[in-house]
């Protein structure tokens, strides 16, 4: 049973931490120059993220996900890895009238299997691999349009522009997850993962004010 905070005027629900087990699916890597990825047996991981791959480096750049900074800010890289999964990228094909959709195309770096709602899972969960690798969540991969073309582009769509368009309302909560190294190594295609998923609550401040 969730837990309640019983210090607030108006309770906040607590959602226990617990542990989930999951498998890689398939690894991908992509190359320094785009963020498409291909398959691959292994990943090599550093605090880096992947030796040589695309969003592969300790910073970044901003760009129009951190409004905050101006463009090309020089930032924490907490988006080394791109993790998602085939169920959620089966529902995006569905919505968007065509076959499928390759992690391939949107640049994943991990597909994995056996976690329900994948998108879902919250910042900080904390992915154990079989052979010593940890990978922590960051948030939802938000969907955009460089990565809606790709996908347009890839499937045949007869109208690029408007795949590039749709995919970002179409994958709302589905692009699966970014994520970092917190300990490095190597992860192998078919291995194992213990996921551990944080407590959870909603940060809800007029809870102790009562104010709106």
């Amino acid at each position: 049973m969730p837990d309640l905070f019983p210090e607030a005027e108006n309770p906040v629900e607590i959602i226990p931490a617990r542990k989930l087990a999951a498998q890689v699916a398939a690894l991908y890597v992509a190359p320094s120059d785009h963020f498409e990825t291909r398959a691959v047996d292994e990943l090599r991981l550093g605090f880096d993220g992947i030796d040589g791959d695309f969003h592969a480096g300790a910073t970044r750049r901003s760009g129009g996900r951190e409004p905050w900074y101006p463009r090309g800010t020089e930032m924490r890289n907490e988006r080394q890895l791109s993790i998602v999964a085939a169920d959620e990228l089966a529902i995006v094909a569905g919505r968007m009238a065509i076959p499928e959709i390759k992690p391939e195309w949107i640049g994943a770096n991990l597909l994995i299997e056996g976690l329900p709602h994948l998108s879902m899972l919250p910042s900080g969960t904390l992915l154990f691999f079989k052979g010593g690798v940890t990978i922590k969540v960051d948030a939802q991969n938000g969907p955009c349009r460089i990565a809606g073309r790709s996908v347009a582009e890839n499937a045949g769509m007869a109208d690029h522009e408007a795949g590039a368009l749709l995919f970002p309302k179409a994958a709302k909560r589905l692009r699966g997850l970014v994520a970092w190294v917190e300990k490095p190594g190597r992860i192998t295609a078919g291995e194992e993962i213990s996921v551990r998923v944080p407590e959870q609550w909603i940060y809800r401040p007029e809870a102790r004010d009562g104010q709106g």
